[in-house]
């Protein structure tokens, strides 16, 4: 953590990150190349990083867009959004 208040960095990581948060920081890295900033604050209370895990599995699993089309909307609202992920 920096001095400095608009650093990105200013969320401190949790002491001890479980197994659970270890696992998804893990897919996260491998999908999208870096862990957001919001998971690493869900990470404070893993129930909420799970719940959130879940959430997005479930989205995932979802078959009545084809994966094409989500992958697809996903890069666009990035765009849009000036996400870099």
């Amino acid at each position: 953590m920096s001095g400095d208040p608009f650093s990105s960095e200013r969320i401190a990581p949790p002491r001890r990150r479980g197994l659970v948060a270890r696992v998804i920081f893990f897919l996260t890295r491998r999908k999208i190349g870096k862990v957001p900033t919001p998971m690493r604050v869900m990470a404070h209370q893993p129930a909420l990083l799970m719940g959130y895990a879940r959430m997005e599995l479930a989205q995932m699993k979802m078959s009545r867009v084809p994966g094409s089309l989500k992958a697809l909307a996903s890069i666009r609202t990035s765009t849009l959004l000036g996400c870099p992920y």
